[in-house]
């Protein structure tokens, strides 16, 4: 009769169960700097587009069922061996180190727009589930939010992968479409505090309220009514003009780079594409300072300057479209218009401000 079969014995230089997570975090940590600076494998094949797509959406599946694996494996009791936790971790690691493989295969020449999406989405995989690990040693045996909230990030991240735009051109339109967004945004928040005449006046009303019962002098709350800093002057209001209208124009300016790009630009034009979307890039942020800028208490030099900054990054925006090929007919194009208007707006706010400069 066959004896029963004896179970291996534990590897004593095996470390506990969580403090490989722990290891195992500060492993896939350490491989972000690679993936955010990381240059492209050289190779003198041509390149796969098909392939890569394939390989990559296989790729991130593989994370996501490694992360699913790992959560179900750490969010009961018992938690795994030694030996498991080692096995779980080794493939957790792998499949990572997958996706990074695949994403480093992808050349700068299809486009570095769409090399910047799939790096992004690459590093939020990697990220999410440095994260996710993070949680599980944190909180073992829970099925938590502070686990379950993890876990869905980088089920969301995997999933992503799909979506990414599959030429230089359309991660071109998706970048733009964002920036559109972002300007869209800023502007509609500028004039809502124009319309109302007050910037602050939400803040203030809650501290109206809320200190009404209370023994605190209006003259100690940080922005209550008496603090002219909190308003606009009859000068900042006509400054703010001009800057609502230069908003405005950003805002235009994009809409129809992005229109010019969505009609007329070619797939295989990638520096172009890229070219365009790099200056474009630099709108949004511009936009943002206007806007910080024109905040109380106003500092109409500081105003002169993020206009300025703006008005120069718009000119350039517009100049290199019109040397591209997504504006076929440049003397007949929209873009001297935009031109005009944005010197227009430059021009009334250094009006303005002329006095601070001289002073």
């Amino acid at each position: 009769m066959e004896s029963a079969a004896v179970p291996a014995a534990p590897d004593p230089t095996l470390h506990p169960p969580l403090e490989q997570l722990r290891h195992l975090a500060g492993e896939l940590r350490e491989l972000l700097p690679g993936v955010r600076v990381g240059e492209a494998q050289e190779t003198t094949k041509e390149f796969d587009r098909e392939a890569f797509w394939r390989r990559l959406n296989e790729a991130a599946v593989t994370v996501s069922r490694e992360a699913t694996t790992l959560t179900v494996a750490f969010s009961r009791l018992p938690l795994p061996s030694p030996q498991e936790t080692q096995r779980f971790c080794e493939q957790v690691h792998a499949a990572i180190k997958a996706i990074i493989a695949v994403y480093s295969l992808f050349p700068k020449d299809q486009g570095i727009t769409l090399r910047k999406l799939v790096r992004s989405a690459t590093l939020d995989i990697v990220d999410d589930m440095a994260q996710l690990v993070e949680a599980l040693y944190i909180n073992p045996a829970q099925s938590s939010p502070e686990n379950l909230i993890p876990y869905n990030s980088v089920w969301d991240a995997c999933q992503h992968v799909p979506q990414i735009p599959r030429d230089n051109k359309a991660a071109a339109l998706s970048v733009l479409t964002k920036s559109v967004d972002l300007v869209k945004d800023a502007h509609e928040e500028m004039e809502q505090a124009v319309e109302e005449c007050d910037p602050y006046c939400g803040l203030l009303n809650d501290i109206e309220e809320d200190g009404s019962d209370s023994h605190v002098g209006e003259e100690d709350i940080l922005g209550c009514p008496n603090n002219r800093d909190s308003y606009w002057s009859e000068e900042d209001q006509e400054l703010i003009i001009p800057c609502l209208a230069l908003a405005r124009a950003s805002k235009a300016c994009l809409k129809k780079i992005r229109l010019s790009v969505a009609e007329n630009g070619k797939k295989d034009q990638v520096a172009q594409l890229d070219d365009i979307v790099d200056i474009s890039d630099e709108i949004s942020p511009s936009v943002d300072d206007l806007a910080l800028s024109i905040y109380p208490p106003v500092c109409p030099l500081t105003v002169r300057i993020s206009s300025a900054k703006l008005v120069s990054v718009l000119k350039k925006a517009l100049e290199i479209t019109k040397a591209s090929h997504v504006t076929p007919q440049p003397e007949d194009s929209w873009i001297p218009l935009l031109i005009n208007a944005v010197d227009h707006c430059m021009n009334r706010i250094k009006e303005l401000t002329q006095n601070e400069v001289e002073s």
